[in-house]
């Protein structure tokens, strides 16, 4: 059956209410930063004595400081209680902060403007660990990419018409300081009523104690998140997008005016194309995910921001024009839609980054510390980017252009990505495995929803191919442990596939029985650990895709673990370059066609007392045939 439309969730009351709700915060935070920091930049006198550039680089820190600060405390928080009650608070904060900042607008009391942005800060990071904590509880996994997808391009696209807004408001003499007052009161309101709707989420602990002191709690997260090695390494996969997005945004106002030689609407556009790059990447993922969390498309992403960032070194030093332009002449130049080209795409490729990160991290982290990981993670993106104008400063300090400075970022970028997936080779593995079949192999899955989104799991298929493997994993949003024939971990490329997947090593059919006492209580400590495992029909593959006995390795396996059996079957392999006993299988690839469609058909779990092995092969052929 077809899979509805991530856009359906915004009229579904499980989500909608709560995007809108996180939508119109993103949006006044930047609508009120920003109006503040355009008065000040042009009209400094009339606020204060401070130096203009002080004052704006001050603001966006003061903004972050939060984040470092509360963190802690707001990831307990969300933990401990109902979390639509906890968004209505956080509104009601919103509201009076606003209430506060129109005083401080109509005053011309730069000290409570100052204060409120401070308090912005503490309402964003408030409601941080509840915004994404929230969608796990609410949305089933297959909805999770899409969800987050919609979530992250909600959240650009507000920031966007946000800082639009707010810099057009502003100016607006002589009612622009009104304007805004009245705006950022009206857009608080709306998201107060929109968190009336959000549906009741209990809490993960209700038991949990709150503890203040924020830089214990902090360290605290942070050694929790670290047990799980992939979720930690996802952390700083986040934080490092944070450090890139935030240092090539920080240049853009004198990029776009010194380099570029627009103003200031040649900088908009620059914001605005990467904003949009963002949102369709985000939700673009669900599409390429196939409706699963993908964690294969994190390195896509990761060598797309190294790709475009260099590509706008070099597209920075072809632009010729010296003459100043608004946006419209900006778009006539030679150069100019190269350079536009890459920052969206250095967008699109973001959303393709971030977001599989964010399902990552929600699916794989324990629930009852779903929001305590987010704050943690919100540490590390706050220092991260207070990093990213520290090394900006550092470059630039010694001499680098901007143009220079994007070259930099984005080769560090590709060190990094391979840091981290060398760190957790599950990343490169699961691209390596949704290249593949998007490419040479692509697979319709039938019944996906059969494989369990956690716990343990006996997954036994059919085996006639040496790719069958790969069309497992890429099918599974989880990581499969399969059991393989030692011969196997020598072929070139899929060898390093298999053994990054940790799957299980066996004899060969006639040297021993097809499992030791060895191999039989690895498969076990697999299962009592809570993975997914994956046995063949044979250790070898299957003429024609027969179904072989299974040689009482299922019941022996049941017996030990008591776990469910999952029935699976491959077909439409046989004809592609890889199938087994197939004859020259580049002629039969050619006659069948390189794009020949797969099928992976799932079965319905039979419990372990049921799960013999006539009657499991008996599900497999079945499932073959159907």
């Amino acid at each position: 059956m077809k899979q509805p439309s991530q856009f359906s969730l915004l009229s579904q009351s499980r989500f909608g209410p709560f995007f809108w709700t996180q939508f119109c915060g993103a949006f006044n935070d930047n609508l009120f930063k920003t109006a503040l920091m355009v008065i000040l930049a042009y009209d400094a006198l009339s606020w204060t004595t401070l130096n203009a550039s002080t004052i704006t680089n001050l603001i966006p820190g003061l903004f972050i400081l939060p984040y470092v600060v509360f963190s802690a405390t707001a990831g307990q928080l969300a933990d401990k209680f109902e979390k639509a009650g906890l968004a209505r608070c956080v509104k009601w904060l919103e509201l009076a902060i606003m209430g506060i900042a129109a005083i401080g607008w109509t005053t011309h009391f730069l000290p409570l403007l100052i204060a409120a942005v401070v308090g912005m800060g503490i309402h964003s990071t408030l409601f941080g660990p509840v915004k994404y904590a929230y969608l796990p509880q609410q949305l089933k996994q297959d909805e999770l990419i899409g969800g987050n997808g919609l979530i992250e391009m909600g959240t650009f696209v507000g920031i966007l018409l946000g800082e639009i807004l707010g810099a057009l408001l502003i100016t607006m003499k002589p009612w622009g300081i009104d304007l805004v007052a009245g705006a950022t009161l009206g857009v608080a309101v709306i998201g107060l009523f929109a968190s009336y709707r959000i549906p009741l989420t209990p809490a993960p602990e209700p038991a949990l104690k709150i503890r203040i002191n924020f830089v214990a709690e902090s360290l605290r997260n942070l050694n929790f998140s670290r047990q799980n090695r992939t979720v930690f390494f996802a952390m700083l996969g986040n934080s490092w997008f944070w450090f890139y997005g935030a240092l090539i945004l920080a240049q853009f106002p004198v990029y776009a005016k010194d380099y570029l030689h627009g103003d200031d609407g040649v900088f908009v556009l620059l914001l605005t194309v990467f904003s949009l790059g963002i949102g369709a990447g985000s939700l673009l993922c669900e599409r390429l995910s196939g409706h699963k969390v993908e964690i294969g498309i994190v390195p896509f992403g990761s060598i797309g921001l190294s790709l475009f960032g260099i590509d706008l070194f070099f597209a920075s030093l072809s632009y010729g024009n010296v003459a100043g332009v608004g946006a419209a002449g900006f778009l006539l130049q030679h150069g100019a839609a190269r350079i536009l080209f890459d920052v969206v795409m250095i967008g699109v490729f973001g959303g393709f980054f971030i977001v599989p990160l964010f399902a990552l991290i929600q699916t794989r982290c324990d629930p009852k510390h779903i929001s305590r990981t987010i704050a943690g993670m919100n540490i590390l993106n706050a220092l991260f980017m207070v990093g990213a104008a520290g090394f900006a400063i550092l470059l630039l300090g010694q001499g680098f252009t901007i143009p220079q400075l994007f070259l930099t970022t984005a080769i560090l970028n590709g060190a990094v990505a391979l840091f981290i997936f060398a760190m957790v080779p599950e990343f490169l593995v699961r691209f390596l495995a949704w290249l593949l079949i998007h490419t040479l192999y692509p697979v319709k899955v039938i019944e996906p929803r059969h494989i369990p989104a956690t716990g343990a799991a006996l997954l036994v298929c059919n085996h006639v191919s040496s790719v069958d493997a790969i069309v497992i994993m890429a099918a599974c949003s989880r990581p499969v442990r399969f059991v393989m024939a030692r011969r196997c971990f020598d072929i070139p490329v899929f060898g390093w596939v298999y053994k990054s997947a940790k799957a299980i090593p066996v004899g060969a059919t006639k040297e021993n029985p097809w499992l030791t006492d060895k191999e039989y209580n690895a498969i076990a400590q697999a299962l009592h650990a809570g993975d997914l495992v994956c046995i063949f029909s044979d250790a070898e593959s299957t003429s024609a895709g027969h179904v072989n006995a299974f040689k009482g390795a299922i019941a022996s396996i049941v017996e030990r673990s008591c776990v469910p059996v999952i029935p699976m079957a491959l077909r439409g392999v046989r004809g592609h370059a890889r199938s087994a006993n197939d004859g020259d299988s580049f002629k039969s690839a050619f006659r069948h066609g390189w794009r020949s469609q797969m099928a992976l058909s799932v079965g319905a779990p039979v419990a372990p007392p049921d799960a013999t092995p006539e009657w499991v092969c008996q599900q497999v052929r079945a499932l073959c045939c159907d």
